[in-house]
């Protein structure tokens, strides 16, 4: 067996920084060019079968009518709706960053969804509740008490 290199560059190529953290290292590669730190003619692919990509567990409101939809859609795909709505997330994430508009454009698309909670399709949601289809004004909400 051959001894392993211990070391990504060799003497023609600088060497990588120590980092103390790893919001440190994400800001040195996304400044740095790694060609001038690894020879990546002598890289070799390699396979992690068993690693998982760390995720943080969050709570999310939404509409019934969306959650209903978004559950009938995994269901006839036959994948759990969560991992659907990674994927849908995921996708438009990407479609806005490739965008590349600035944050200020981006804050300003932001928007409430219409009823029922977007431009769906006719006949793709749920209809709304006997006092939506009525047109019979809502009674207002009171306000929410302060804790004494």
């Amino acid at each position: 067996m051959k001894p392993r290199a211990t070391t990504l560059a060799p003497a023609s190529k600088s060497k990588v920084p120590a980092f103390r953290n790893e919001e440190e290292e994400r800001h040195f590669w996304a400044t740095h060019d790694s060609t001038d730190y690894v020879d990546w003619s002598r890289a070799r692919e390699v396979r992690f079968p068993n690693l998982q990509p760390s995720t943080e567990t969050i709570s999310l409101r939404l509409p019934e009518a969306l959650l209903a939809d978004l559950k009938v859609l995994a269901n006839r795909m036959d994948v759990p709706y969560q991992s659907l709505l990674k994927v849908y997330l995921a996708e438009r994430i990407q479609a806005e960053l490739r965008r590349g508009l600035d944050p200020q454009a981006l804050a300003g698309m932001v928007r409430e969804p219409e009823a029922p909670y977007g431009d769906a399709p006719a006949g793709t949601h749920r209809p709304r509740t006997t006092a939506a289809r009525n047109d019979k004004p809502r009674k207002p909400r009171a306000p929410a008490r302060k804790p004494r």
